[in-house]
């Protein structure tokens, strides 16, 4: 279990437009007035594996990336990250795109761009090549999941790379655009499949309505997955480790946004493991302490980036210093 070896990500990248004030300064007299759009590279996937290299852990990207100008955007900011690229697939397929109208009170009225995109077409023989070789861990989730025909093929990866890898699972569920139905009848398949369980605790209210974080951790146990994590914000995080309950709190924050928050998480959590030297097998050797060490880190990292704006996650030397920019 050689903390040498890569975390591999598996996911979709999405470009976050936001609508932005137009600039009317040199508008002509009777014209349209334009939509002006203020666009960031975002997908849960993609945050994970920039928080991830900026740590300081190898992590290498697995995705289909497109050739228009939001895939070019995507490739600058993971590998401007330090993320490993060389596994990506170049797609001639169109990049998803997810635009947000804020309103006042600062709410956001979603629409998305998704249909037959890039981050959904992948192959057997794809996902073969981009996980090729030795890796600790493979981390993966989101919409990767459930949006066909590639969530198949991922599913079929899990499986096989169980044999050489820790597999880990966030499924981010997003009701706006898949029918959380759809996770639930999943859900069993990939709990037979990850060694590590991330559910935020919105997620479980999809996933199992009125079920309490433990009884839905015990359930989640029963189907195979030996560590479940639930995020609960502003009231910690519980993790159930085949039954045996760690618990922390979160770390005071004057929140900006939630944006990327669990993501985020997420990647100090497996920074902290792989540092230990946990990754690797089905986590048999991981302790206690080693557990409680990684919530407590993927917690501080959490707390950095919904002190910013946007999924904005920090460099090791940031967190070194104290500090929470990006």
């Amino acid at each position: 279990m050689s903390a040498q070896l890569p975390v591999a990500v598996l996911g979709e990248c999405v470009a976050d437009a936001f609508v932005a004030p137009p600039d009317t300064t040199h508008r002509a007299a009777g014209a349209p007035t334009p939509l002006t759009l203020d666009v960031h590279p975002g997908g849960g996937p993609a945050n994970t594996a920039v928080a991830l290299a900026r740590l300081g852990t190898p992590t290498r990207f697995l995705g289909r990336l497109s050739h228009d100008v939001f895939g070019r955007l995507f490739t600058g900011h993971l590998t401007g990250s330090g993320v490993d690229m060389s596994r990506t697939v170049a797609a001639a397929e169109p990049s998803t795109l997810a635009v947000a109208d804020l309103a006042e009170d600062g709410s956001a009225d979603y629409s998305f761009h998704a249909q037959h995109t890039a981050d959904w077409q992948w192959t057997d023989d794809e996902l073969a090549a981009a996980s090729a070789g030795p890796v600790a861990c493979l981390h993966t989730g989101s919409l990767a999941l459930v949006q066909q025909p590639g969530a198949a093929a991922v599913e079929r990866l899990l499986a096989g790379i169980r044999e050489r890898a820790t597999v880990s699972l966030d499924p981010n569920v997003r009701p706006l655009l898949v029918a959380p139905q759809v996770y639930r009848e999943a859900l069993p398949r990939w709990c037979a499949a990850a060694d590590i369980l991330r559910l935020s605790d919105d997620d479980l209210a999809h996933l199992r309505p009125g079920a309490t974080p433990q009884e839905a951790a015990d359930a989640f146990h029963k189907a195979g997955t030996p560590l479940v994590v639930v995020t609960m914000g502003a009231k910690g995080v519980l993790a159930s480790l085949d039954g045996e309950r760690v618990q922390v709190a979160a770390p005071p924050a004057e929140v900006v946004d939630t944006v990327g928050a669990g993501d985020s998480f997420m990647a100090g959590f497996l920074h902290a493991l792989h540092g230990a030297g946990a990754l690797g097998g089905r986590l048999d050797a991981l302790t206690r302490q080693q557990l409680t060490d990684a919530l407590e880190f993927g917690a501080r990292v959490a707390t950095a980036v919904v002190s910013v704006r946007g999924a904005n996650p920090p460099w090791a030397a940031d967190l070194a210093a104290g500090g929470t920019e990006g």
